[in-house]
């Protein structure tokens, strides 16, 4: 199973998705990040992706080839992240056949119906909904 995690900015969602998706020991499982920019795509591969790889491109790709995808809700939304996302990468996601689990950010839009919570929570409940869905793989 190959489950790609996007970041941007700082990468501080993306590698903690990572760590934790590590941390859970998910059988035969894949781990790629994709970066919108370099800093975030270090620092998942610093929290333990197998694979990385930086910008529009790399999303594009990865995104049809993924059975599961994880990241901030960003990831849907064309120029979310200050810019980093563009309309191409946020189409690729979001018309990507994959599964996908999206952390709501508060800074792009606002989930009615999800309550506040801690970003590790969110982060847990993501590695749980994952672990799931290997689960069924």
């Amino acid at each position: 199973m190959k489950l790609l995690v996007i970041d941007g900015q700082g990468g501080g969602i993306g590698s903690g998705l990572v760590e934790q998706l590590r941390q859970a020991e998910l059988p035969e499982v894949e781990i790629l990040a994709v970066g919108a920019n370099v800093m975030a795509t270090s620092a998942m591969l610093r929290a333990g992706a197998h694979t990385g790889a930086t910008g529009e491109n790399a999303v594009i790709f990865n995104s049809a080839r993924a059975d599961l995808i994880l990241g901030p809700i960003g990831i849907i939304m064309a120029n979310a992240m200050m810019g980093e996302i563009t309309p191409a990468m946020a189409a690729a996601v979001a018309s990507s056949e994959a599964k996908k689990l999206l952390i709501p950010i508060t800074k792009c839009a606002r989930v009615v119906g999800v309550e506040p919570k801690p970003m590790q929570a969110y982060i847990a409940e993501a590695v749980a909904q994952a672990k799931l869905l290997a689960a069924e793989k």
